[in-house]
């Protein structure tokens, strides 16, 4: 998508690279994969084996190039959550595929960049529990599905009630926002969410999708909120667990504003929050 080329162009020439370091993450391998999603679907998304049915519901046509894309975006979440861990604050520019269940991909996602990071991350010792704060406008349908048994991840969504998926999935917690909602309404709702996430969850680490499409001229997002909120709601839960000190992986999440811009400066705008917190943690050390 031509968003993430934008966003790194616009990273640079905003002059964040004083702030923060670009990293071109190791692709996902096999056994990071594995850690979340069925050998089988695997080994059809490797070898283009999808059957027809599969790739609609994917949304996207199959293609070694995708694969690719898609096990590189998987390896940003795994690396923004390794320096999360060390400087308190990482951010992928792409990841947030949040619609990829363990056997098949749905909604532009072809494998589940955040479940496959958390395993990852517990695989390897470095954490126990996580919590996911899902900000992007869509429910968090298959990373739900993938945690709903396991009480060392807790799932926090709030989306459009009325938006896709028509059918939920059930995350720990839940919040569906009726169509048109504002940032009074949006911001509220998610401050009570993510205290009650932080509070139930006692995490280790905090994977945050910070998607652009709430924002009121989002072809897909059905809800009304301004780059002043998105940038509130930013501010909030990287201030929230800043102060009892846990690590932030942010993932950018879906954006899919009539002029791209928008949605790229909404990104932007992420990042440099997620930058400033960053070094208001590193000053405080």
């Amino acid at each position: 998508m031509e968003k993430y080329r934008l966003l790194r162009e616009a990273v640079i020439e905003n002059g964040l690279l004083g702030t923060v370091e670009i990293i071109v993450p190791e692709p996902a391998t096999d056994e990071q994969i594995l850690r979340a999603h069925h050998r089988s679907y695997l080994t059809k998304v490797a070898e283009g084996r999808l059957s027809e049915r599969e790739v609609r519901r994917l949304g996207f046509p199959w293609s070694p190039e995708l694969v690719q894309r898609a096990r590189c975006s998987v390896g940003g979440t795994i690396a923004a959550c390794r320096a999360a861990l060390e400087d308190g604050v990482g951010v992928n520019l792409a990841g947030g595929t949040h619609h990829a269940f363990p056997d098949h991909g749905q909604g532009y996602c072809l494998f589940n960049d955040v479940v496959i990071a958390i395993r990852e991350m517990q695989a390897v010792g470095q954490i126990h529990r996580a919590v996911v704060l899902d900000g992007d406008v869509h429910q968090g349908n298959g990373t739900a599905a993938m945690v709903a048994d396991d009480p060392t991840v807790f799932t926090f969504s709030l989306h459009g009630a009325h938006n896709f998926p028509l059918r939920k999935e059930r995350s720990d917690l839940d919040i569906g926002l009726e169509d048109g909602a504002g940032d009074d309404v949006f911001l509220a709702t998610w401050s009570r969410g993510v205290d009650q996430a932080l509070a139930s969850s006692s995490p280790d680490l905090a994977i945050f999708l910070a998607g652009a499409d709430p924002f009121w001229d989002d072809r897909l997002g059905r809800l009304a909120v301004t780059k002043g909120g998105l940038a509130e709601r930013d501010e909030l839960v990287l201030q929230r667990c800043g102060q009892v000190g846990i690590p932030v992986a942010v993932a950018m999440g879906g954006g899919y504003s009539r002029d791209v811009r928008d949605t790229v400066r909404i990104h932007l705008q992420t990042i440099q929050i997620a930058a400033a917190v960053s070094a208001r943690l590193k000053a405080c050390q």
